[in-house]
């Protein structure tokens, strides 16, 4: 009495006498939809990996990763804290250096260990080795202490002369005796001293950020094995992007070419105090006429550091990258609050943008932040677009609603290849889609100005001919249609003594 797996067996082809039980899988296989909240962001930083993509949830976790924020142009740790105010919290932080960095370290007692922090950067330099005697008899003890983080004491290392040093780089690069494992901030390289240790305090030295000379094509990197830059990105379903405060124009089209192949929403944004007479030129010449690209005006923004106690001027990248990244993916930035903002370039001089102004912006695809928005006196995003100069497809929410629909079904149908094209299947194929435009139809995300079903998914013979099935294709034709933004509310008013209100009453049953 076999039980299998449908389609494990031949039916038609049974010869012995028994019961067969076949597990038919579920009919309806439903789509989980892919997080849009990742935000993806490329700069410097005093610590950490350098072009690796590294999972941030928090301020906190950033500090323990990379280091503090610094005072710093093309600094990640800014970025980061600009969108953390906005609400998001779901980071893939990619360090860069210009190749000078340096790792600090320090060589103890002539050529006997040498303690190296185990990323380059500043931070490192805050680094010590507490040399100590050991909790057993005839042993030593080496504790690594760093800023903010809890010291790693390994303890009890045995030996003598030499063996002793072996024993203790042995210990902080693996490991002490099951009791802990290696330091998550030195490595440690035996010499061949064989002085016996002193109880000293090692405090490492010499490094380096590697963050003079920084420019735009440091931050987008190559995208060759081992990628670099805004390519180590690559498959970590980022949503949004951003090279902080890369205002040079000449990445514009590369970080476009990378958000189309990644369906990344890429931010830009001019140089601080630049002419909007300026930025509308770039536009029309960078070859970012758009929807995966959002190009901010460089109307910097003045920002309370209180890691460096100051008010600086920072990019706006940060505060709409992270207001995005905490809207679900049908909302538009338009409109919607943003918080940390002590002011603009403009604003500080108590300047307001002009109609004229904004009409120049909005018509060259340039969105800016400015204060006040429509909803009332506070900063927000003024349009709320994309660079795109289709006006059916310049919102925030086509580029983000596209992405999200287009790479959830890229991640989660793929399970239909390798089947046979029957008409169960085919049913099964086009419900699994349906079930995913109607739940998110039931969200409100996506739906219809009348109330009409918005969205159809066709999987038949009329776009399936038998030539074509023949051959092993089996072709889906999805339409949805999504909930429009509203950027222009006209209100009509009529008042004065002679106007005549019409009423209509209708009589009691």
């Amino acid at each position: 009495m076999p039980v299998s797996q449908q389609g494990s067996i031949n039916t038609t082809a049974l010869i012995v006498p028994d019961l067969y039980v076949q597990i038919v899988p579920p009919s309806v296989t439903l789509l989980n939809g892919l997080p849009t909240n990742i935000l993806g962001v490329v700069g410097t930083a005093t610590w950490g990996p350098t072009n690796a993509p590294t999972v941030i949830g928090s301020m906190a976790s950033y500090a323990q990763q990379f280091g503090q924020i610094q005072a710093r142009k093309y600094d990640m740790g800014t970025a980061l804290a600009a969108a953390v105010l906005q609400g998001a919290n779901n980071f893939r932080c990619i360090r860069v250096t210009d190749g000078t960095d340096v790792a600090a370290s320090i060589i103890a007692q002539v050529t006997c260990i040498t303690f190296t922090s185990k990323y380059t950067g500043t931070l490192g330099n805050q680094a010590q080795v507490i040399v100590s005697a050991g909790s057993q008899a005839n042993t030593f003890k080496a504790t690594v202490t760093m800023p903010g983080v809890v010291p790693e004491a390994f303890d009890n290392i045995p030996g003598t002369a030499n063996a002793l040093w072996v024993n203790m780089a042995s210990a902080i690069n693996t490991g002490a005796y099951n009791l802990r494992g290696p330091s998550q901030y030195i490595v440690a390289t035996a010499g061949a001293g064989i002085t016996a240790p002193l109880l000293a305090t090692y405090s490492l030295a010499g490094g380096t950020d590697g963050a003079t000379t920084i420019t735009g094509a440091v931050l987008v990197g190559v995208d060759t094995l081992p990628r670099k830059g805004m390519y180590a990105l690559r498959n970590t379903n980022t949503s949004i992007a951003m090279l902080a405060d890369c205002d040079d124009s000449t990445t514009f089209s590369l970080q476009v070419a990378y958000g189309y192949s990644e369906g990344t929403y890429m931010v830009g944004v001019t140089p601080a105090g630049d002419t909007i007479a300026n930025a509308a030129t770039v536009k029309s010449t960078a070859g970012i006429d758009a929807y995966i690209f959002k190009y901010l005006f460089g109307d910097w923004i003045y920002f309370n550091d209180t890691v460096n106690n100051q008010v600086r001027l920072i990019s706006p990248q940060g505060f709409i990258a992270g207001r995005l990244a905490n809207l679900s993916p049908e909302q538009s930035s338009l409109n919607k609050p943003l918080y940390g903002i002590v002011g603009t370039q403009k604003s500080y001089q108590n300047l307001a943008y002009s109609s004229a102004e904004l009409s120049l912006l909005g018509q060259a695809g340039i969105d800016l932040i400015t204060n006040p928005i429509p909803a009332g006196n506070s900063f927000g995003a003024r349009f709320g677009h994309n660079s795109s100069s289709n006006a059916v497809t310049n919102g925030d929410n086509y580029t983000r609603m596209t992405n999200y629909i287009a790479y959830t079904l890229n991640g989660g149908m793929g399970l239909f290849v390798g089947q046979l094209q029957s008409a169960t299947v085919r049913r099964q194929a086009a419900s699994t889609i349906s079930a995913f435009l109607e739940g998110m139809s039931g969200q409100n995300m996506i739906g219809s100005a009348d109330g009409t079903q918005p969205y159809s998914v066709q999987i038949d013979n009329a776009n399936n001919p038998q030539n074509r099935v023949a051959l092993g294709y089996l072709q889906a034709d999805v339409k949805v249609r999504y909930l429009s933004v509203i950027e222009k509310f006209i209100i009509n008013v009529e008042g004065g003594q002679s106007v005549v209100i019409n009423r209509q009453s209708v009589a009691l049953a």
